[in-house]
Order: C-alpha cells, then structure tokens, then sequence
C-alpha cells in the first residue's frame, strides 16, 4: 500500500496478499460448510470452483507460473468471488461474531487490493 513497485512495474502487493490469502482460506472452509446442509456435491464443487478457478486461470505478470492466460480484470473478478463467497459464506455457517470479523476481512482486503487491482485492470492475457 505504500506505493513500492517490483523490478517488473507491479505493485508490491506483500501486505495484500496476506489478507487476499486469508480470505481465500476462509472461503474454502465457509463456502463448502455453508453448502453442505443443502447438498454435499454442491459443497464439494465450491472448492472445486474457488481453488481450481484462480489455479488454472490467471494474467501474465501476476503469478509466476501462468497455466490460462486472461486479462487482468478476470483475475479481478476472481478474487472478488473469494471474497464474496468468505463472507456470505460465514454469515450463513457461523455465528454472528465470526461473519463480522469475516466480513471485515473481506473488506480490509478490497483496501489494500486496489493498488494490485489498478494494476491488473490494464493488463492483458
């Protein structure tokens, strides 16, 4: 958040992906408990879905090993759908104190994305 870039122009985004990879973790224990009361399948493919997705799909630049090339606004769309999927997730699944303090790490997360997110808005696959 401080402004600092890499050797390559992207920003350094440490502090981000620490919450950004909290969040994810959350999504994958939230999302599949919350599932799990309606259909086990269901549960399952969301894991499916929220690890294998940003896995398989990513913009060059970001990541060091990229297997599907996309623009930078899919891997936007992607971290959004964690972080989503951690906070309806948790107010669904857990108690009341548990979704607030998911729902604020969500939030801490859009934060400290944006400098990573402008970045990634102008790249493409």
């Amino acid at each position: 958040m401080t402004g600092e870039r890499t050797a390559t122009g992207r920003p350094d985004d440490r502090i981000s992906s620490v919450f950004r990879f909290a969040t994810e973790l959350v999504a994958w224990v939230a999302t599949p408990w919350a599932l799990a009361g309606y259909s086990w399948p269901l549960a399952v493919l969301s894991v499916v879905v929220l690890i294998g997705l940003p896995t398989c799909f990513s913009t060059p630049g970001d990541k060091a090993k990229v297997m599907v090339p996309v623009p930078g606004w899919v891997t936007i769309l992607l971290v959004l759908l964690q972080l989503v999927a951690a906070a309806v997730s948790s107010w669904i699944a857990w108690p009341l104190w548990a979704a607030v303090v998911v729902t604020l790490l969500a939030a801490v997360t859009v934060v400290t994305e944006q400098p990573r997110w402008r970045w990634l808005a102008v790249r493409r696959s």
